[in-house]
Formats: C-alpha cells, structure tokens, sequence
C-alpha cells in the first residue's frame, strides 16, 4: 500500500485487562460501606478510540488507545464526596474510595444529596456495531486519504486543513448502595475534512463529518467532500449589507445556535436558581406555536441514546417544548430532590473523572411542511445565515447576539454571500417570530433541528 511509504507517527497504548466489571463494582460499594459510607455509587468506563488524521495525501498520525476508568460517588452524613483513578489495581481502587470518603467529610451536607434506585433500564435497539472492529485498517486509512483527495480535486478548493476517521467503543457499568447495578455497550464511527477555498487575499474555510453508529450507515465520501468544498468556496467575494430589520432565515447547521440556548435554560438546576429565562414559564407561552422541542433518549441509533443515564436512571422520550409552550424541565437526582419532582434521566456525564451533570440525549424541533427552497422563495427580503459566532441565546438573561455569515436573499432568491454582518435581539421576541419552519430534519445527528424563518430582526451591517 502507498501509505506505508509515508511519514507515519503511530501511537498505541497498552491494552486494558478484561475483568468482570459487574462483580467488581458491586464489591466496591460493599467495601464503601464499610469503610464508612452511608451511601456509595461507582462507574466504571471502559473505551476503545482509534483516531487516524491525514494532511496533504500523508498520513499524519494513527492513534489507537483502550483505557477504562473508574469513579467513585460517597455520601457520609449528607456530604459527597468523589474521587476518580484509570488504575484498577487492589491497591489503587481502594486508595481512591479512601480519599472519596475522606473528600466527604470535608464538604457541606445537604439532605438532597441522595442516589437513584430505579433498576429498569430502556431497551434501544442500534447501539452497537459489530462490523465497525472488523474493518481493516487499510481501509479506514484509505477512507481518511480519499475524502481529502475528492474535496481537493475541486477547482475551487486550494489546500487542505486536513481529513480524518475515528471510531470509539465503550461499555459503561454503574451500581449503587440502593441495589442498582446496570451496563450497556455502545460505539459509533465518523469520518470528515476540511478545506480552504482562496482567491487573492480572501481565505475562507470549510468543514464537513459525518458521524454514525454504524459504518454502512456513514455518508458516501463524494457527498461529504462536495459539502467541505461548497462550504469553503460559497463564501467568497461577500458584500457587506446595510444595517436594517429584515426576515432572517437559519439554516438547520446553525439553528443549534439558538436552539441549545432554550436547552440552557430549560436546566433544573438553573431554574431553581433563578438563573433561567425560562424560570417562570412552565405551561406558559413563549415562542412561536411551529416551536415544538423534544429530548429523545432513546432513539434506535441515536449518537445521544443510551439505556440509562449519568447515575443509572433510565431514559425516556420527553416533550421539553410543546407548541410553544414549556412543558418540562430537565433534572438529574439530586436536582430533582430540590424541586421535589422525580429525574428525568437526564444526568450526565464526562466520563468516569466527573460527578453527575445534567444535559439532553438526542435533541429533535418537530420538522415542518416546508423545504428550504420553500422558505427562501417565500422571502421578499432577509439574510439566510449558514455560520453564528458567538454564543447563541443566553440562558440567563435570554438577550442574542452574534455575528453571522451567508446570504442576502432578494425577491426570493439567494444572492450575493455575505459575511461580518450581526444579528441581535431578546430570546422570546425572536422566537415568537418565528412564522416558517422547515421539513429538513436530520435525524442522525443528536441535535435535529431544521431551517426557520424569523419574519424580522434587527441585521447590523455596513
């Protein structure tokens, strides 16, 4: 193969021992007990990554790591305390348990601080792919070159910012002193580049990956190269735009932008709080009724799916948003207690060196009847935005603003590119004016949201 001629770097770490990672971690909140813990929790993270990167048609690095971790979740006397280590010698994982109960008596009690016991779990089908390990090497290696090779054989594209596959699998394993103990497996593979299309002094980068769990599901390489290249290239030889209100149309790469904003603020934690926009507004209007948010933790396939969450609560299919209106806010256990409502299943985690978050699993905004073309066309006058900068919609206080990138729409038509422009704005004005929402959802990604119309905002420009 030619790759073998090519400057090389390879990086492989030490293979983790197989254990019986059910009986160890039931044994280690039995010894937590002992040692003095009222309550205990452990996790248990097991993980395969393989990482292969390409510049130029070489083959800059391959990287294949099996690591497993393990993290510790004690309360004494209404104190957590937690501590984490990768090493799963006797010695190690017993020293580390002692510093976890040492680490709680140290901190403030709380009686909220209390552990899940709920021990079903949700059955998801698609998790795992066994064909994703079977895959020759020469071949991912050859997916990695060849994406980057049809992205540069546009003559729009000059150079490459580089091209990669990656692929991951891990099992996770839980239990806990009020007799839950649970584990489930899961993987998934991508595969992308970046270019950068260039004419004179102008330089302007793009990107496109495709990540899925499993390997016949992933984009053909032509499909993701055109992206890359189309992404770079369409923004060049932008014209600024008067500063002006006009329709504002968000493509469904960028809705994210305000759409993770609404997520932020639908967090328990911060409602209780106070520190939402949100906080108030439970079964209460506040955005357009085409609006409807659902957090969906348990999609075949899903990149965000999982049988349980961050502490072992099982997942669900919930209405966060429904028409508009708020419907659900989301919690883990210990937020939960505070508000006096039951977890949600949305704790979440870092992986075994972190406690226990709260987050969404695999985002979807109900899709509407029209197609992106439609919406544009139905457009007199506005900016259709394919990049935000910035932070979208704060959670806190609700305000928006970013800078943004794309296209002046005129008469219906997509016209001249447009680049430096801001938009800005109060979170529940923009969303309310949202009169268009788009059919073109794209239910592989863990954030599925689709193009829609603001009828108008303020545009800041030249």
């Amino acid at each position: 193969m030619i790759y073998l001629k090519q400057r090389l770097k390879i990086i492989k770490s030490k293979k983790t021992i197989k254990m019986d990672y059910t009986k160890l971690t039931s044994g280690l909140v039995e010894k937590a007990l002992k040692l003095g813990a009222d309550a205990a929790e452990v996790y248990l993270e097991t993980g395969r990554n393989l990482s292969i990167q390409v510049l130029n048609g070489e083959i800059e690095t391959i990287e294949e790591a099996s690591s497993a971790g393990i993290g510790f979740r004690v309360i004494v006397e209404g104190k957590i305390g937690f501590s984490h280590c990768n090493d799963l010698s006797e010695n190690s994982l017993e020293d580390t348990l002692q510093k976890a109960i040492d680490f709680a008596k140290l901190t403030t009690p709380d009686e909220n601080n209390i552990l899940p016991g709920d021990s079903e779990m949700t059955e998801i089908d698609g998790l795992f792919d066994p064909e994703i390990a079977t895959i020759p090497m020469d071949k991912k290696i050859e997916m990695a070159l060849e994406v980057e090779r049809l992205a540069l054989s546009d003559p729009r594209i000059s150079k490459s910012s580089g091209s990669g596959y990656g692929e991951s699998e891990g099992e996770v394993y839980i239990a806990n002193s009020n007799g839950l103990s649970k584990n489930y497996k899961s993987n998934g593979c991508s595969i992308g580049v970046s270019v950068v299309a260039e004419k004179g002094e102008q330089k302007n980068t793009g990107g496109e990956y495709c990540t899925r769990r499993f390997f016949a599901d992933l984009d053909a390489l032509d499909k993701i190269a055109k992206k890359a290249a189309d992404d770079a290239a369409s923004l060049i030889d932008p014209e600024m735009i008067k500063t002006q209100r006009a329709a504002v149309i968000i493509d469904s790469e960028t809705t994210g932008s305000l759409i993770r904003g609404i997520i932020g603020a639908l967090n328990g934690e911060r409602v209780a709080q106070g520190a939402s926009f949100l906080k108030d507004k439970m079964n209460k209007q506040f955005a357009s009724p085409l609006l409807t948010i659902i957090d969906d933790g348990v999609r075949p396939r899903g990149m965000g799916s999982a049988p349980f969450d961050g502490e072992g609560v099982p997942t669900q299919k919930r209405v966060l948003v429904e028409k508009g209106v708020v419907k659900g806010f989301i919690y883990n256990t210990i937020a939960a207690k505070r508000a006096g409502v039951g977890s949600t299943g949305n704790a979440s985690r870092r992986g075994f060196t972190s406690l226990p978050g709260i987050g969404t699993h695999n985002i979807l905004v109900e899709p509407g009847d029209k197609t992106p073309e439609e919406i544009i066309a139905a457009t007199a006058k506005g900016l259709l935005v394919t990049q935000i900068t910035g932070y979208g919609i704060n959670s806190v206080s609700g305000n928006f603003s970013g800078g943004v990138s794309g296209f002046w729409i005129e008469n219906g038509k997509k016209g001249h590119p447009v680049k430096g422009a801001t938009i800005a704005g109060i979170a529940e004005k923009i969303l309310n004016a949202i009169d268009m929402m788009g059919n073109d959802v794209d239910l592989n990604r863990s954030f599925a949201v689709p193009t829609f119309r603001i009828k108008e905002m303020q545009i800041g420009g030249a």
